[in-house]
Formats: C-alpha cells, sequence, structure tokens
C-alpha cells in the first residue's frame, strides 16, 4: 500500500505542475513556439541526461543480467502493446500508432523516479530505447503507409539512442564521471518532471473539450492503452522472479502510461489529423491519474508487496 500512496502523491504532484503549465498557456505567458522550445529542451537535454545517469552505477553480475532481462522483456511488452493495438484499430493508423507506444519518458520516469528511485530508470531504458527505434520505423511506415527513409541515420542521431550508448559505454567501462559533469547531469535531469508536465499541460490547454467527450474513438483508445495493454503486461511481468521486484514494477509503470506525445509530432510532420491525435494524448493521460494507481495496487497484490 506504501507504494501506492507514494504513487498517488507523485501523480498529485505531476498534476499541479501539468496545472501551471496550463495556466501559463492560457494566460498566453507560453506560446506554441516557446512549448516546442520546451520540448526540445526534454528530448535533446534534460531526458537523455536522466538516462545517462541510470547508467552511472557500478557494474555487477547482478546488474548485468539484470540489464539483459529488462531489454528482453521490453521487447515482449512492446511487441504485444503493437499487436493488441493493431488487432482492435485495423482501419484507423492514429489510433493504432497512438495505442503501440506509451509515455514513458514524459510521464513514465517521473513517476518511476518519485516511487522507486532514479536508478530504477536503468531498468527502463532499453523499453525507451526501444519504443523510439519503432516510432521512427513501424510507426513513420504505418501512417504513411510507407517504409520510413533515412531511418539508420534518424536512428544514430536519436537523443535517446545516443544518451543510451553513452550510459552503456560509462556502464560498462565504469569510467568515473567527474564531480563537476556529474553536478550538471543532476541538476539537467531535475528539470525533467516540471518541465515534461509543463508540457502535458499545455496539450490539455489546447484541446477541445467538447470534441473529445461525444468522441467514442477515444475512449476505446484509452481503454485498449491504459487497461487492456497494462493487464496483459502485468500477466507476462508476473511470471518474472520475485526478486526483480523494482524492474517489473519500473517495466509495468512504462507499459500502463498514456499514449506519447510523439503521435502527435508524426501526425503533424506527416499531414494527418494532428488534432485527433492530440486528443487521444490528452484523454488518456487524464484517466491514468486514475488506472495507473489501480494497475500498481493489482499488481502489488499479486506480488504479494505490502
Amino acid at each position: 500500500m506504501e507504494y501506492v500512496i507514494i504513487l498517488l502523491r507523485q501523480i498529485l504532484m505531476m498534476a499541479i505542475l501539468s496545472a501551471c503549465g496550463f495556466l501559463l498557456f492560457k494566460a498566453k505567458k507560453i506560446t506554441p513556439e516557446g512549448s516546442r522550445t520546451i520540448a526540445n529542451i526534454l528530448i535533446y537535454i534534460s531526458l537523455p541526461c536522466v538516462i545517462v545517469n541510470s547508467f552511472l552505477v557500478e557494474r555487477t553480475k547482478e546488474k548485468l543480467l539484470a540489464l539483459a532481462i529488462s531489454a528482453g522483456a521490453a521487447a515482449v511488452l512492446l511487441g504485444v502493446s503493437i499487436v493488441v493495438s493493431r488487432l482492435v484499430f485495423r482501419k484507423d493508423p492514429i489510433a493504432t500508432f497512438a495505442c503501440s507506444f506509451s509515455n514513458p519518458g514524459f510521464f513514465g520516469i517521473p513517476l518511476i523516479m518519485g516511487v522507486l528511485s532514479g536508478e530504477a530508470v536503468f531498468y527502463v531504458a532499453a523499453f525507451i530505447a526501444f519504443l523510439n527505434l519503432l516510432q521512427w520505423s513501424y510507426g513513420v511506415s504505418l501512417l504513411t503507409g510507407e517504409k520510413a527513409s533515412g531511418l539508420p541515420k534518424k536512428i544514430v542521431t536519436a537523443p535517446f539512442m545516443i544518451a543510451t550508448a553513452v550510459g552503456l559505454l560509462f556502464f560498462f567501462t565504469q569510467w568515473k564521471v567527474p564531480q563537476v559533469v556529474g553536478t550538471a547531469l543532476g541538476y539537467l535531469s531535475g528539470v525533467n518532471t516540471p518541465l515534461a508536465m509543463f508540457t502535458i499541460g499545455i496539450y490539455l490547454a489546447q484541446a477541445d473539450v467538447r470534441k473529445m467527450i461525444t468522441d467514442k474513438r477515444l475512449y476505446l483508445a484509452a481503454l485498449i492503452r491504459l487497461i487492456v495493454i497494462p493487464a496483459a503486461s502485468l500477466g507476462l511481468l508476473s511470471l518474472l522472479p520475485e526478486t526483480l521486484f523494482e524492474m517489473k514494477l519500473a517495466l509495468l509503470i512504462c507499459a500502463a502510461c498514456p499514449v506519447g506525445s510523439n503521435v502527435a509530432v508524426y501526425a503533424q510532420l506527416h499531414n494527418k489529423d494532428h488534432r485527433y491525435a492530440v486528443q487521444t494524448i490528452v484523454v488518456s493521460t487524464v484517466l491514468s491519474v486514475a488506472t495507473i494507481p489501480a494497475l500498481v495496487r493489482l499488481a502489488l497484490i499479486l506480488w504479494h508487496v505490502s
């Protein structure tokens, strides 16, 4: 129960930060261009620093095994997410994209750091790397009906991939980061949660509430993204040993997160229904405030954790 209480407090704190972004945008203190700047800081600086920081741990046999297991589990969970989404939304590429990929970067990492620790991000680095890889390949082809062009270059230069590669380098070589660099990494990682929540609040501020309430497609997408896929993920993660509790919970939180913001980015980039894509993000984000704690509580019961 303690984990659920911590999670609820973390979600409440995140809601307050999101409200700040919402109010600032409504008051025109943050412009659409300003919101894109915040997103760029997150994608290119803050989130990569969080990932690199998570790898700055002692290399042990246990950590090596955990890295391998978490990578394998991440691949399976994402595979299940893609298959379920494709089966349900055969003729709706935006909903398929939206339900296939959660929001572990903006939404999951702040929760994991609040409920577990910054070191627990180590367990979801592979999940984030695979997710971005699949978005650039499968996701783009899904929206365009064509194979993604320039994929190898995009993968190599993607900030999350670079951060993961740098983190792995430090993890395997055990190079010591200079104190001043480590302090800078800590500061840059620290702005991840507030900026991510500001971004979500800005999305909420731009949403058409009336249209969202009456659009049944959004509720179906939320059902698949927030309940069906996380429930399947919970069943699969329950097969892992009890000793891997932190890894299991971190991966479950990632799998249970609302729709990722990249669906709106890619929809706009490829001239698809950008507004519909944003609505899937907003509805699932609002509803996840209730579904994530409920899922974590169920997981704790099944895993016999008090």
